[in-house]
């Protein structure tokens, strides 16, 4: 006789770059179908279907390339769970661990109701915080050559000179500076790949504001010292719906501006996994404080406190947690930012 318990199917989808290891068990636990698959979507789902109408839910772990495979399931009709490896325990009685286990484990945590879970952000929305994340990426790039630029000149001439002014150099200018042929090169293909860097940036960043909006409350985001349009639209896609988190802690936690560590007896044991968490929300966080404290006064009263105590880099990360668990309230809550709460 089969049971109501039994009836339910889950299934856990072992993703790889050429692959996808498939493991589908019942509601008691056994195995009904395993099967290593190519990554084409059509092939899944008919595979799948046999399935389709007792299948409770598909666990997906997120990894780098989930985004064809979810889309395809959920366009398909499935319930689709997207699993979080960096809070997954594994059962650590197995001996033997291989793509068959892993989505078998992905498949028993569906059924016993503890899989952990990180968010599908909605497929219409992810092209935009993508083409942020690349923008990113491009500006870091960008500092980094400014800074190298520095160094280069400062290693020459013993002069440190301003990314604004190394940015206005022309070649005339340089050959007057620098004696050296090689130098010369060297500094002017730097000098043009920062402008075009400069210009890739801009081009992205028109587009994203051409298109995209803040709303409310993530309009109320503009408040908080630091944070522009950019920072702000960021912000509002790689954090999704503010209800994921319980408290300020949790959000400042998976915005990577608290420090990883562990401790036992008022000592410190050692470090937790410092890559849980979202790293563009870090960057941004970590962007607003360089900001905040540049240009508005009573955060650069604060940081200038803090910077007797401690050195910058740790004061950044201090300021960037305070602005995080600010933007937590700020969106929960649906108000604007108050100095006095913050700062006292």
């Amino acid at each position: 006789m089969i049971t109501g318990a039994s009836q339910k199917l889950y299934g856990g989808l072992d993703l790889h770059s050429s692959n996808v290891y498939v493991g589908i068990m019942d509601g008691e636990g056994k195995r009904l179908y395993q099967k290593r698959l190519p990554t084409d979507i059509e092939i899944i789902l008919k595979a799948l279907e046999p399935y389709q109408d007792r299948l409770e839910a598909l666990a997906v772990e997120a990894t780098y390339n989930w985004y064809w495979l979810v889309d395809g399931l959920q366009e398909a009709g499935y319930a689709v769970r997207l699993a979080n490896p960096a809070r997954m325990q594994k059962y650590e009685a197995l001996k033997v661990t291989n793509d068959r286990s892993d989505a078998f484990w992905l498949a028993e945590q569906l059924r016993l109701g503890v899989l952990p879970e990180g968010y599908i952000y909605p497929k219409w929305i992810r092209p935009v915080r993508d083409m942020l994340r690349r923008r990113m990426l491009i500006v870091r790039q960008r500092t980094q050559m400014l800074l190298s630029l520095q160094t280069m000149t400062e290693q020459i001439k013993a002069a440190r000179i301003s990314a604004w002014r190394l940015k206005s150099w022309d070649l005339e200018e340089i050959k007057a500076r620098f004696d050296d042929p090689y130098t010369v090169q060297t500094l002017w293909a730097m000098v043009q790949l920062i402008r075009k860097q400069d210009i890739l940036a801009r081009s992205l960043e028109d587009k994203v504001l051409e298109h995209v909006r803040l709303f409310d409350p993530y309009d109320r985001l503009l408040t908080l010292p630091g944070v522009g349009r950019i920072l702000g639209i960021t912000i509002m896609l790689e954090t999704g719906p503010i209800g994921r988190f319980a408290t300020a802690g949790q959000y400042a936690s998976y915005c990577r501006t608290v420090p990883s560590r562990r401790e036992s007896n008022q000592k410190k044991k050692g470090e937790n996994n410092r890559k849980n968490g979202n790293r563009y929300l870090g960057w941004a966080y970590v962007e607003a404080a360089n900001f905040a404290q540049r240009y508005d006064p009573v955060v650069r009263r604060w940081f200038q406190r803090k910077l007797v105590r401690s050195c910058r880099v740790v004061a950044i990360k201090a300021l960037a947690c305070k602005l995080s668990k600010a933007a937590y309230y700020i969106l929960r809550d649906g108000v604007e930012y108050e100095p006095r709460m913050l700062f006292g």
